[in-house]
């Protein structure tokens, strides 16, 4: 039901009871018959993934570099050793119960059955999770980043990622994730803005990277992250979603191990998939900004925490770690941090 003082905002979210007792690949299939979908199912199946995908080793860093350069991102296996898998998988199941139980009806927040860990997270990020911290130094991707910057003194900004149910039936608007200084609703977004005109961010080297990690394998049918390749330095508007070409929406990085990493540069157009599986993909992250860029970065990660991390990881994450004495509030939005207007556009 609509606000009626406010027509635009969204319906209250409301309790789930019954998550508590139910399994993780249980929680979608809310509001729709799986059977319903079975065609779009078996067409996905025959036709979805990228041709070609290349899969990379964690020792193959200068063919990851590359790849990223040219592409806009890379998918690098077994990034995640089988016990911080299991971990890393562990705390998603635990989180998507938390955050479900404040979602009975499955609305989302990027969309239905659709969500993003840190925008429900109080403080923007997952950071005060001591499995999220973990991922900010992994052997198997700092020398990535090292090498896509191209200098080992880049800077943490935090992490969340996202997860979608089964029943999340619509594609998400594609997008990207940063952009030139803009102001909306009179909201000021985004940091770069060249007065003279002559440069945008997308003319400048890569200046944010995210790392999404793979819980479960991608497959052409649970919801696997679309990519366009080599999008990340166009300046060509993104196409609506009722005008995107068939192509774009088969575009999804599949099929890919459980345990990888997809490494991309978030200028880069992407967007969100249906799930019409039996099992929730989830993809928890971090994010990394270059050494030369700069833009709003909460205090998200307990002082304790990153007195547990390497060397290398303290120093990357000095600008969101908290303050000695300070406490962060950790926790979730009651509304979830709510679904932002490009991603309620239906197909």
């Amino acid at each position: 039901m609509k606000n009626q003082s406010n027509p635009e905002a969204p319906a209250a979210l409301a309790p789930d009871s019954e998550v508590t007792n139910t399994a993780l690949n249980d929680l979608g299939w809310r509001s729709g018959d799986a059977q319903a979908f079975a065609q779009q199912r078996d067409y996905l199946a025959q036709n979805a993934g990228i041709k070609g995908l290349a899969l990379v080793a964690a020792n193959e860093v200068e063919k990851a570099r590359d790849l990223f350069y040219r592409d806009g991102f890379v998918v690098v296996r077994d990034a995640l050793a089988p016990e911080q898998l299991a971990s890393m998988q562990a705390a998603c199941d635990r989180t998507i119960h938390e955050m479900l139980s404040l979602d009975k009806h499955r609305v989302g927040n990027r969309g239905s059955h659709r969500y993003s860990f840190g925008s429900a997270s109080k403080t923007g990020h997952m950071m005060h999770e001591p499995e999220w911290t973990r991922l900010l130094d992994l052997p198997t991707v700092t020398p990535i980043l090292s090498a896509i910057f191209d200098s080992s003194d880049y800077i943490a900004r935090g992490g969340g990622g996202d997860f979608c149910l089964p029943g999340a039936t619509e594609y998400q608007q594609l997008h990207y994730d940063i952009s030139d200084r803009m102001t909306l609703g009179g909201r000021e977004f985004g940091t770069f803005f060249d007065p003279a005109g002559r440069i945008s961010l997308r003319d400048l080297p890569c200046p944010y990277v995210c790392c999404n990690f793979l819980m479960v394998d991608f497959t052409a049918t649970n919801g696997p992250t679309r990519q366009i390749p080599g999008t990340q330095n166009s300046h060509t508007r993104i196409p609506r979603l009722a005008d995107e070409p068939e192509w774009m929406k088969l575009s999804t990085v599949s099929p890919a191990p459980a345990g990888s990493v997809l490494i991309r540069d978030p200028r880069a157009w992407h967007g969100g998939t249906p799930n019409l599986s039996n099992e929730v993909r989830a993809i928890p992250n971090a994010e990394f900004y270059a050494p030369w860029f700069r833009e709003p970065m909460p205090r998200s990660m307990p002082r304790a925490l990153y007195q547990q991390l390497s060397k290398h990881g303290q120093h990357i994450a000095r600008y969101i770690v908290a303050d000695d004495d300070a406490e962060l509030d950790t926790g979730f939005r009651q509304d979830l941090g709510t679904t932002p207007k490009v991603f309620k556009k239906r197909n």
